[in-house]
């Protein structure tokens, strides 16, 4: 059985499905069997796209349009037909960049072997450019990470809004610039100290040598 997926981006009714509609239509799927999302290819919460999944069954074939109606990415985009691919259910592009491709042919699955492929080589790429930033990084003392947004004198702040019973939490980490998390990291509901925030005092605390 043939199943169609269709998406436009904008919800506002600027953009219809009638063109994907039209072109999976003639592509041989039924009209029952034809799912729609008004959403962009980012997002992770498409119900259309969902249901059309879950719909899927051993033997039949997803069909799109073009190949960026389906995935938010390459990356995406691979990892979703993998996932077909052992649940024994085919893809198959319409029009566009990866026309070629029909994962229920010999022809099909080379031409989307070639994508994986490119998914695979950036996939590389990001690593070996993080860990060259991070070894440039260290090579001028910077360690990786994001820096600590608690500091003392905020922490200090914290201690003594905290133990007000008018104080609002939300209120005081948007005043101090950090998340909730932080906050009770550090400091406790009454305003006492938890162990990060005595780590952090004890490590701002200047040591005094004698001579």
């Amino acid at each position: 059985m043939l199943v169609g997926y269709m998406r436009v981006s904008k919800a506002d009714g600027s953009q219809v499905t009638d063109l994907q509609r039209d072109a999976l239509r003639a592509g041989g799927v039924e009209p029952q069997h034809l799912y729609e999302d008004a959403a962009s290819g980012k997002r992770e919460d498409r119900p259309g796209l969902a249901a059309c999944l879950k719909a899927l069954r051993d033997g039949d074939t997803l069909v799109v349009w073009k190949l960026d109606r389906l995935g938010r990415d390459l990356r995406h985009l691979v990892n979703t037909v993998h996932d077909l691919n052992e649940r024994g259910i085919g893809f198959k592009v319409l029009a566009g960049q990866g026309a070629n491709i029909d994962t229920t042919t010999s022809n099909g699955k080379l031409v989307f072997g070639f994508f994986a492929s490119l998914a695979q080589f950036e996939r590389e790429l990001i690593v070996e450019r993080t860990r060259a930033g991070m070894a440039a990084a260290r090579a001028r003392g910077r360690s990786g990470g994001r820096p600590y947004k608690m500091t003392t004198t905020k922490m200090r702040l914290a201690m003594a809004a905290m133990g007000q019973p008018e104080t609002l939490v939300n209120a005081l980490c948007a005043e101090l610039g950090i998340t909730r998390q932080t906050l009770y990291r550090h400091v406790a509901p009454d305003g006492s100290l938890r162990p990060d925030g005595k780590k952090l005092l004890h490590q701002s605390t200047p040591k005094i040598t004698t001579i």
